[in-house]
């Protein structure tokens, strides 16, 4: 198989971007319990800045800019920062600020999809001496009726699902595009991390046990490149959240006077048949 030059190009440019980039494998999350509700409940999230395969360190958040929440029916975004609290998050290695939420029963009434999304305060990697942003999203959906999971989020940066986040067996493929203002971004640098841990939310702590061992470093974080298109495959072998982020995809380069990797974050629930 012949490769074009284009495609060279681009491969070498990601490849740069990798080197020259952070030492990945943050991830921000936004953890629910479950994406999939019959009806309407209050809803407990816990959004922590971490390494999910490894169930820590965890990273200390500042209090984030925005925390939104946008339903398919019944009107437009709401603003969820009242709702947040902060909680010292116990990992297996720290502790370290994160943040709860718990969202009343009344905000989640209409049937179909709702859109959480996350816009932390820029984290500053002291050993790298640059700021790391994640744009974060989770879709939920009450009922089973369908609505607007597919639809972006206007944000800087954006993993725009092309399969429901909600809605995965294992052993399925999960497809979606990386976009930066609304555009696609080509061969962008994509990881990919399992939730290796229980979530203790009412202790704000992470289960010590791992539900699998990696055979070496380099399974904890999977790494892969979008297509020429922006578009972005995945498998999902084991039932549980997965975590995907493009990386260093934002027009916004600095912050502080310092370099800023802006991320596009998006989690994603697997289940097994039974």
């Amino acid at each position: 198989m012949t490769i074009k030059p284009r495609l060279l190009q681009a491969l070498a440019a990601a490849s740069l971007i990798c080197l020259t980039g952070p030492a990945q494998a943050h991830f921000q999350m936004i953890y629910l319990k479950d994406t999939a509700l019959q009806r309407a409940e209050n809803l407990e999230f816990a959004l922590v800045f971490t390494h999910p395969f490894s169930g820590g360190p965890t990273l200390a958040m500042d209090e984030p800019r925005s925390f939104s929440h946008t339903p398919s029916q019944n009107g437009g975004k709401t603003d969820l920062r009242p709702y947040l609290r902060p909680v010292e998050w116990q990992s297996r290695e720290n502790q370290a600020t994160a943040y709860r939420a718990s969202i009343p029963r009344e905000l989640m009434r209409a049937l179909g999809d709702h859109i959480f999304v996350l816009e932390p305060e820029p984290y500053l990697e002291a050993e790298e001496g640059l700021y790391i942003q994640q744009f974060t999203k989770l879709v939920m959906n009450v009922g089973g009726v369908p609505g607007h999971w597919a639809e972006p989020q206007g944000l800087p940066v954006e993993i725009q699902p092309l399969s429901k986040p909600y809605a995965n067996w294992t052993g399925g493929v999960f497809r979606a595009v990386v976009l930066a203002d609304g555009k696609p971004v080509p061969f962008a640098e994509i990881e990919i991390e399992y939730l290796n841990h229980a979530v203790d939310i009412e202790k704000n702590a992470f289960g010590q046990p791992e539900y699998v061992t990696a055979p070496q470093a380099s399974f904890k974080a999977l790494s892969t490149y979008a297509d020429s298109a922006g578009i972005v495959t995945i498998g999902l072998p084991r039932a549980g959240w997965w975590g995907i982020a493009a990386l260093n995809i934002g027009a916004t380069k600095t912050h502080k006077g310092k370099p800023l990797s802006q991320d596009a974050v998006l989690w994603v629930q697997a289940r097994d048949m039974k």
